[in-house]
């Protein structure tokens, strides 16, 4: 099972940005996204690419369930998961534009 993280685009270059998951930041491909964005906007990541924008009135929530999952990760794959996808973001963590 595949899972996406929510992340915030902090700074775009083309059909790229960096985004930020929990103070980690990422380099992210937007060219698959069916909207536009711009920096501040919230999406799905999957693998490197955006695969959907989180409309602003879903935010708050959909970070609020991914924070209760990561807070109880213990042995659940899913979550652990989502803590070993973001622990290997941390090789390539980008410094902010």
């Amino acid at each position: 099972m595949c899972l996406g993280i929510p992340g915030q685009i902090i700074s775009m270059d083309g059909q790229s940005a960096i985004v930020d998951f929990w103070g980690t930041h990422k380099s992210v491909r937007l060219d698959t996204l069916d909207e536009p964005v711009k920096c501040g906007d919230y999406v799905i990541n999957h693998a490197g690419f955006a695969v959907r924008r989180i409309p602003p009135m879903d935010v708050q929530d959909t970070l609020a369930l991914y924070e209760l999952i990561l807070s109880e990760a213990g042995e659940d794959p899913i979550a652990c998961d989502i803590v070993a996808e973001l622990a290997a973001a941390d090789d390539m963590i980008l410094e902010p534009v």
